[in-house]
């Protein structure tokens, strides 16, 4: 299993930003894929999670109506468009592949790092990091 994110960077309060999540070395389309997040000295929160056929989409309360999750199945990529940014969206993002209900990953979070969930039942890729400031 490979996951990697890529597309962070320093954005103002309210801009935007476009997060990828590449993947190999899987069955892409076998796997529901979330976006969590992790600030310093907080635990790693889902914030987005998408079906593995991609016709369900769920959300963290926090980010509903400002974020966007997608994925294209044939490319083995996954997306989270970020709109109307706030400072608390600060954070170091990573997407996983998960083999747990969306809703268990939009409503928990976790203290695990490394490359395999438990808690989830899948994998994280390498993070990026997502800093909201003026």
């Amino acid at each position: 299993f490979q996951l990697q994110a890529s597309g962070g960077g320093l954005v103002q309060p309210g801009g935007s930003l476009r997060l990828t999540c590449a993947a190999s070395g899987f069955i892409f389309d076998d796997y529901a894929i979330g976006w969590f997040r992790q600030a310093p000295g907080k635990e790693r929160e889902g914030v987005s999670c998408i079906g593995s056929s991609g016709e369900k989409t769920y959300y963290r309360d926090s980010v509903k109506g400002r974020f966007t999750i997608s994925r294209d199945n044939p490319k083995n990529t996954a997306n989270l468009q970020m709109n109307r940014v706030k400072s608390e969206d600060t954070a170091v993002y990573y997407c996983a592949a998960v083999a747990v209900s969306c809703s268990t990953v939009v409503e928990t979070s976790t203290m695990e790092s490394g490359s395999r969930s438990e808690k989830y039942r899948g994998y994280w890729g390498h993070g990026t990091l997502v800093t909201v400031s003026s």
